[in-house]
């Protein structure tokens, strides 16, 4: 990882030299470090120093003049709506590779000659940048024995991290590709099947949401971990997690093991348990499953669920009728209702539904 006073320091040359208020971010609009105040300040740099990071509509803005593939400054021209004032992006890139941005206030005294001077500057950033980025990228490698249940491939991990850290499991996708390296700062992350993240309890959500948008699929959030040698817990419940957000739409996309209630246990189980429950339900088709469910999920409720199916009530008392012949079960009866509404639940996290 690289030392984030030194980019500080790196800032604060750049803004002497050049005269002009100064700020770093990551690729993905984070930011890094920040240099004095020269001249006027707009909002976007107020929001960026006191938030961290820039709004989605003024990234979009910024984007649009192509920074993401510059290979030197871009001059970005004021907008009076978005509260912008004009100034040079500089993409900070290295092997032919954007890992962040430096931005500068232009007042008119940013010539070609004078951004010239500050290049090695510049370079010394982006450099630092892709340090890191390496830095990760072999940290990630160490993640796994980190998140791993075998105690002695655990105690081989070199990786340290302050906790509380929370594990997040992205199916990943064959159409899609995320830029891992683009996550924020102190988030570990592993390719793979899921795709494994580690990361600060505080950013947890944003990265599992982010990763689950850049894939399209599913995600699954493990509860924090105060001490990160624990963190293969959370690893097992971001899995678990994952696995019901791809079963279950209510939870889905992105699905918080401390949300999940009962189906945490369900979730823990074997496909061998998973399967002994639900061949009580096997036998219902699927019209009379997903009736007998939506029913049992309403608490029994025949109006809520009458509605959601867009049936008539009469309609689906006949069908609950005869779910109950088919099983041989009572659903006004207490323990037979909490057999079949496990049975039906088990069954969706099967690889194929019995019957």
């Amino acid at each position: 990882m690289h030392n984030s006073a030194d980019l500080q320091e790196t800032v604060d040359e750049l803004a002497r030299l050049l005269g002009a208020s100064a700020t770093l971010e990551d690729r993905s609009f984070r930011l890094l470090a920040y240099g004095a105040q020269h001249g006027d300040i707009d909002t976007v740099r107020q929001e960026s120093i006191l938030r961290r990071r820039a709004t989605g509509e003024v990234r979009d803005y910024f984007e649009r003049y192509g920074i993401a593939r510059a290979h030197g400054p871009v001059r970005i021209p004021a907008d009076a709506d978005l509260k912008v004032l004009a100034r040079v992006c500089w993409p900070l890139r290295h092997g032919e590779v954007t890992y962040g941005y430096l931005w500068l206030l232009d007042s008119g005294s940013l010539t070609d000659e004078v951004l010239l001077r500050a290049a090695p500057l510049v370079a010394r950033a982006a450099a630092a940048l892709a340090q890191e980025a390496r830095s990760r990228q072999d940290l990630g490698h160490g993640l796994r024995a980190l998140l791993s249940a075998d105690p002695e491939e655990r105690a081989g991990a070199s990786i340290e991290m302050r906790g509380p850290v929370a594990a997040i499991a992205v199916r990943e996708s064959e159409e899609r590709v995320a830029a891992l390296w683009t996550l924020p700062r102190g988030v570990l992350a592993r390719a793979g099947s899921p795709v494994a993240l580690l990361a600060p309890a505080h950013l947890a959500a944003e990265v599992a949401q982010t990763l689950q948008n850049a894939y399209g699929t599913a995600a699954g959030l493990g509860a924090p971990r105060a001490d990160p040698a624990d963190a293969w817990q959370s690893w097992r419940e971001a899995r678990q997690a994952l696995r019901v957000a791809e079963h279950f739409p209510r939870f889905a996309p992105v699905a918080r093991w401390e949300d999940l209630g009962v189906h945490r246990l369900l979730a823990r189980l074997g496909q061998s348990d998973l399967r002994e429950l639900a061949t009580e339900t096997a036998a219902l088709d699927h019209e009379l499953a997903h009736t007998v469910e939506v029913y049992l999920d309403h608490g029994g409720h025949a109006q809520k669920t009458a509605a959601e199916l867009g049936i008539h009530r009469q309609t689906l008392y006949y069908r609950l009728g005869k779910a109950e012949r088919v099983l041989h079960r009572d659903l006004s009866d207490g323990d037979d209702r909490l057999t079949v509404h496990l049975g039906l639940k088990a069954a969706r996290l099967l690889p194929v539904r019995d019957g």
